[in-house]
């Protein structure tokens, strides 16, 4: 299938080709969940293409203490939280278990005050039985994708589909396991960052993504209540 033309002009221009192609697989009772901050506009669109309801997927990187943003593993929320932890990373920066577990906690309260502050502790959408959609604005390393995707899996969704506008191939190749579906527009190599792929990688802010998350319902398909 023909890759998407590079760059894209923003997040929403990504999320509506993204949408379009996953539209075309015809998915049984979706639902959409979207990576906070960068994966919600993305999301929203794929959502509106579906009719399917849209919900966060919170997941916070567990990094190196020296290098914060090099990740030795990653936490998921629930009622059972998955880590997930890189072994390479942790064996050659020579971080132990309690380390990972001591900063999971802290990341577990940051996924908790982040849920209440976008979706004013609305109750989270059934995942069991459906068809779920994990969106993201793009992927690098995958880590923190991936405790997301083992954390699904421990939820029984019928299918579970990881959906983003771009990302490297050997990342999407590592990801292929993990998952029943892969839709990823461009897999450019060389990579470098997913930035490089947009006009307009803006950061986003906490008070865009609340924003977001308010069109959420108006474009959920009532069709699907919340399970108990």
């Amino acid at each position: 299938m023909r890759e998407a033309l590079l760059p894209f002009q923003d997040r929403v221009a990504a999320g509506r080709a993204l949408g379009e192609r996953l539209a075309a697989m015809q998915l049984a009772d979706p639902v959409v969940l979207a990576l906070p901050r960068g994966g919600v506009p993305v999301g929203l669109e794929v959502a509106r293409a579906l009719h399917a309801p849209l919900d966060l997927l919170l997941v916070r990187k567990i990094g190196v203490p020296w290098q914060p943003e090099l990740a030795v593993g990653a936490v998921m929320d629930g009622g059972a939280p998955v880590i997930v932890v890189e072994p390479r990373v942790q064996a050659e920066a020579g971080i132990d278990r309690a380390y990972i577990e001591e900063r999971a906690a802290q990341e577990l309260k940051e996924i908790e005050r982040r849920r209440a502050l976008y979706l004013a502790h609305r109750a989270p959408e059934a995942v069991s039985g459906r068809t779920v959609i994990v969106v993201d604005d793009g992927i690098a390393t995958g880590t923190t994708v991936r405790a997301a995707l083992r954390g699904l899996r421990k939820r029984a969704p019928a299918r579970l589909v990881l959906a983003v506008p771009v990302a490297p191939p050997e990342t999407i190749d590592d990801l292929r396991a993990e998952v029943d579906d892969v839709v990823c527009l461009a897999q450019p190599s060389p990579f470098g960052a997913i930035g490089y792929f947009y006009l307009d990688f803006h950061q986003l802010s906490d008070d865009e993504v609340i924003a977001l998350m308010r069109q959420a319902p108006h474009v959920a398909a009532q069709e699907h209540p919340a399970a108990s």
